[in-house]
């Protein structure tokens, strides 16, 4: 095939299908958003850093072991075998967010959202160090001089200690933090090492360099979210209709041609993402409220009443609605239901911990022996007995057997169960050869505390007759 000659029409210019990236100078801003986003930061850090180093009984008050395979949360020990209760937290924390994010949006995402959190106290030390928005801006344009290379330095020090640091406090909620901190700085394990580095270098590259980009790229929450919303959630919202035309007050100018909004863009030089809230709502927005911290102050400095920029929803926008309106067009059937739903699970995983029985029994019929006749004639089966005692004392238990008759356990019935521990006991039970029919015989172990009737396990096994 022949190549088409030059036609003289000139090629298409090549089209990117991504947008370059720009480094977003985010301005300082103060507020009652703001506020309630430091608030959320401090409350968040305080229970992440503090409660690896909480004691309970002598032992670490919050502490998933993995090497003892024992889950301590203060006063309640959880074993493997309560992985139920992991499948609650994780349903009671979905109908949380679907609940929350239909009443006011991605709440979660600019309050308390770990990339949020961290992104902020990454940036705080940014404007610390290397001063405000002009200030980073001018540095960052300007050659490589000895002060710009120990700003920088200083910066990313600050950076690094922070990410090393969560990354060990990370570590401590599943490996005793008493052990940890002995066994600095050689002795730690490999495993602790790479989730330390791991976790302190994922922190150091999305919070110090990525920022907005895992909002708007990475997160998948920012794409699901818009089938969660509907035109009664509250978002954050520029009001067109009192803001447009937009345009800068000029001394005897025309004011009243314009509308409220004066065009200062502090509402995009203070949005984390980069967003123009005045272009509508729009998915990268993770409803912080910079813009509202912002806008609010100019108004009140061009004599124009708040709210130029607010918590709304777009009906309430569209239509006018009043304060009340607005409230009771957000407890919709949605809200509702999932506000039952959630009350409901949680009420039942409150009163399952509540009567939960702290003693747990796994019975094993001894396979390499069937079944065997004794000196005295009886038919005898051996068991193992795993006893997990999950409570924060030690405990005496009771054992007894029925379902066959003239049934019993030979030898001590009692066994002594250290707090917290999983006891493994042999026992032998014994019947007369009349009592049961050839094969498998259904039998029931019966495991009591002694002084404690309620903690109790009725447990299921077979008894082999030849």
């Amino acid at each position: 095939m022949e190549p088409r000659e030059n036609s003289g029409q000139q090629a298409p210019a090549p089209v990117s299908f991504y947008e370059r990236h720009k480094k977003i100078y985010i301005r300082d801003v103060k507020g009652w958003w703001n506020t309630w986003r430091w608030v959320l930061v401090w409350l968040t850090q305080i229970i992440f850093y503090g409660a690896p180093w909480l004691e309970w009984n002598g032992r670490q008050a919050v502490l998933l072991h993995l090497v003892e395979r024992k889950f301590y949360l203060f006063g309640l020990v959880l074993w493997p075998q309560d992985v139920f209760y992991l499948a609650l937290l994780l349903i009671i924390s979905a109908y949380a967010l679907f609940l929350f994010t239909a009443i006011a949006g991605r709440l979660f995402c600019g309050y308390a959202c770990p990339q949020t959190v961290y992104s902020e106290i990454f940036m705080w030390i940014e404007n610390r160090i290397e001063g405000d928005r002009s200030a980073r801006m001018k540095l960052d344009k300007g050659p490589l001089t000895t002060r710009k290379f120990y700003l920088k330095a200083a910066k990313h020090a600050a950076w690094l200690l922070i990410s090393i640091w969560t990354g060990f406090t990370l570590v401590a909620y599943f490996t005793p933090v008493d052990e940890l901190l002995a066994a600095l700085p050689f002795g730690l394990s490999g495993w602790e090492l790479f989730w330390i580095f791991f976790y302190g270098g994922f922190l150091y590259m999305q919070a110090g360099f990525l920022r907005e980009q895992v909002c708007k790229y990475m997160c998948p929450y920012a794409r699901f979210q818009g089938v969660m919303f509907d035109p009664d959630t509250l978002v954050i919202t520029y009001d067109p209709e009192r803001g447009e035309p937009r345009g800068a007050r000029k001394k005897g100018g025309d004011a009243n041609s314009l509308g409220d909004c004066v065009d200062c863009g502090l509402c995009v030089a203070v949005c984390p993402t980069g967003i123009d809230i005045r272009n509508g709502i729009q998915y990268e927005c993770i409803g912080c409220g910079a813009c509202i911290d912002a806008c609010d102050p100019v108004m009140d400095k061009v004599g124009k009443p708040r709210g130029l920029i607010r918590y709304t929803t777009e009906n309430a926008l569209a239509k006018h609605f009043t304060p009340k309106e607005v409230v009771s067009h957000i407890l919709r059937p949605r809200v509702l239901l999932y506000t039952a739903i959630l009350v409901a699970i949680v009420a039942a995983s409150v009163w399952s911990l509540a009567t939960r029985v702290p003693l747990k029994v796994d019975v094993i019929r001894d396979r390499s022996l069937l079944a065997r006749e004794a000196d005295d004639g009886r038919i005898e089966n051996v068991y193992n007995l795993k006893i997990m005692n999950t409570t924060e004392e030690p405990r005496r238990y009771v054992l007894s057997v029925e379902g066959m008759d003239g049934i019993e356990i030979v030898g001590d019935k009692h066994v002594d169960v250290a707090s917290a521990e999983n006891h493994e006991v042999t026992i032998v039970v014994r019947v007369p050869p009349e009592s049961g029919k050839a094969g498998a015989n259904t039998i029931y172990f019966d495991i009591k505390a002694e002084n404690h009737e309620a903690i109790a396990v009725h447990e299921k096994a077979t008894f082999l007759m030849p």
